[in-house]
C-alpha cells in the first residue's frame, strides 16, 4: 500500500513537473518584459485572497507602527508586484543579463563605478570571501553577477519540495550561477570546502531559522542563520552583502558593499551571534530603504 502511494505521488509530481514546464514555455514566448507583467497583475489581485497576505500584512505592521494603513497597504500590494515578476523571471534570466562593463549605465542591468571595482576586487585578490544577500527585487540576480563577473563561487539554494519542480529550477540556474549547494545537513561542511580552496561563497539570510541567535530585526526579536558568521570566525575572511534593486522599466540595479567590519570576541576572533546581528543590520537598512521589494510573507517573527 504505501509504495503504491509512494508511485501514486511520484506520478502526480511528473505531471506537475510537465505543467511547470509547459508554464516555463508560455512564459519565454511571452518575453522578459510581458510576462513579468502579467505574473505581477496576477500577484497583485491573487496573493491578497491567500493566508500569505495576513502573514505580510502583520509583518508589514510590526515593522512599521508608524506608518498609516494607506502607506502598509501600498508596501505589500508592491511586495505582491514584486513576487509575482520574480516567478515569471526565472525563465528569462539569461536575456535579462545584458550588463556591458563599457556601458554600465544603458541595459536592463546597471551598476555603478565603485560595484564594479568592488566586483573586480573580489574576483582577482586571490581570497576566499562570503557574501549574504536577503529576499530583496530577484534575489537570483547577485549569485548571477558574481559568475558573470568571473568570480569563482558556490551558493546555497533551497530544494524546491517536489522533484519534478527542483528539476526544472535547477535546470534554469546551474549554467548562471557558479557551483549550486543544496540546503541540508551537509552543507556547511561544502561550503567551508569551497572556501578552503579559495572560492567565493553566497547565501541568503533573511529568513527565520529557530535552532540560531536571537537577533534584532526591524525593531523586533528574530532567530537567525549564524552560519556565515561560523564560517567567518574560522576562515577570518572579508564578508560583504550583495543585492538587486529593482528599478521601471524591467531594469535592475546591482549593489556590493565593502567588507563589513564585524564584532570580535576578546580573545580576538569573530563573536557569531554580534556578526549574525551586523549582517541582518545591513538587511534591514535595505529593507527600509525599499520595503516594497521584500519578501513580507513568511514567518519571519515566529
Amino acid at each position: 500500500m504505501l509504495r503504491f502511494k509512494y508511485r501514486l505521488w511520484l506520478f502526480a509530481d511528473r505531471l506537475f513537473g510537465l505543467l511547470v514546464r509547459a508554464v516555463f514555455a508560455l512564459l519565454r514566448l511571452l518575453g522578459p518584459d510581458a510576462g513579468p507583467r502579467i505574473g505581477a497583475a496576477i500577484a497583485r489581485n491573487l496573493g491578497p485572497l491567500t493566508s500569505a497576505n495576513r502573514i505580510g500584512r502583520e509583518n508589514i505592521a510590526g515593522a512599521f507602527p508608524e506608518k498609516s494603513d494607506a502607506e502598509r497597504a501600498a508596501i505589500l500590494r508592491e511586495t505582491w508586484d514584486n513576487l509575482g515578476r520574480v516567478a515569471c523571471e526565472y525563465v528569462h534570466m539569461d536575456s535579462i543579463w545584458d550588463f556591458d562593463p563599457q556601458n554600465p549605465e544603458a541595459g536592463r542591468i546597471v551598476a555603478s563605478p565603485e560595484t564594479m571595482a568592488l566586483y573586480e576586487r573580489l574576483r582577482d585578490d586571490g581570497k576566499p570571501a562570503i557574501v549574504f544577500s536577503a529576499h530583496l527585487a530577484n534575489w537570483e540576480l547577485p549569485a548571477i553577477a558574481a559568475a558573470k563577473h568571473g568570480i569563482d563561487s558556490a551558493v546555497l539554494y533551497r530544494t524546491p519540495n517536489s522533484p519534478a519542480v527542483a528539476k526544472e529550477i535547477l535546470r534554469l540556474r546551474q549554467d548562471s550561477m557558479g557551483m549550486l549547494v543544496a540546503a541540508g545537513m551537509s552543507a556547511p561542511f561544502k561550503l567551508a570546502r569551497a572556501l578552503e580552496r579559495g572560492k567565493h561563497i553566497g547565501m541568503l539570510v533573511d529568513q527565520r531559522f529557530g535552532r540560531g541567535p536571537r537577533i534584532d530585526f526591524l525593531g523586533r526579536p528574530a532567530f537567525a542563520n549564524p552560519l556565515l558568521a561560523q564560517l567567518a570566525r574560522r576562515f577570518d575572511c572579508p564578508v560583504h552583502g550583495a543585492r538587486a534593486i529593482r528599478l521601471p522599466d524591467g531594469r535592475f540595479r546591482l549593489d556590493l558593499t565593502e567588507e563589513i567590519t564585524l564584532p570580535r570576541d576578546a580573545e580576538g576572533l569573530i563573536d557569531v551571534a554580534a556578526a549574525t546581528q551586523a549582517m541582518n543590520d545591513v538587511i534591514a537598512g535595505w529593507v527600509r530603504e525599499y520595503p516594497g521589494q521584500w519578501l513580507w510573507m513568511h514567518r519571519r517573527w515566529r
